[in-house]
């Protein structure tokens, strides 16, 4: 009797652990969807100058760089396009690893702009960049197709 109560509640802490890990891709889906719709969003609003943009004080180097994607007249809201269109995707659980690859540059950008052009404020970059690849990794089975290394197209007929 005693091995058998032992062993139920074993059983019982692993359904737990095991509901706790099914959804950490979820929790991280829903986080990284929602932090680029609102970013996306508050982007294209400024840009299109709808809200006032924010007076924050920014080091000269990431201001120029900055004002550089601005002056090109279409990398702001190509950028935050991006964001709001893969937030969207994400939350609502649609072609979720292609809005993973469509924001992986982005994300390179956002994280390598801060790095060198604004460091402290690397907090909200390094929890991206870190639910970007948990998130490659926990849908790594779609992303096998598009890293071989030798890939054949298809041909009509061949289908």
């Amino acid at each position: 009797m005693v091995l058998d109560t032992s062993l139920r509640a074993t059983h019982n802490t692993d359904r737990r652990e095991n509901a706790f890990a099914r959804h950490l891709p979820t929790a991280g889906r829903l986080l990284l969807g929602l932090l680029f719709t609102v970013f996306g969003f508050f982007g294209l609003l400024t840009y299109f100058r709808l809200v006032p943009q924010p007076e924050a004080a920014i080091p000269p180097g990431a201001a120029a760089f900055a004002a550089a994607l601005e002056k090109t007249g279409y990398m702001v809201p190509l950028s935050s396009g991006t964001e709001l269109i893969v937030g969207v995707l994400l939350l609502a659980n649609r072609f979720v690893p292609l809005a993973l690859a469509l924001i992986a540059p982005v994300i390179v950008n956002i994280f390598l702009f801060h790095a060198f052009l604004a460091p402290s404020g690397m907090t909200i970059p390094v929890i991206i960049a870190v639910l970007e690849i948990y998130l490659a990794w926990a849908y790594r089975d779609s992303f096998r197709a598009m890293l071989a290394a030798k890939a054949v197209p298809v041909r009509p007929g061949n289908q």
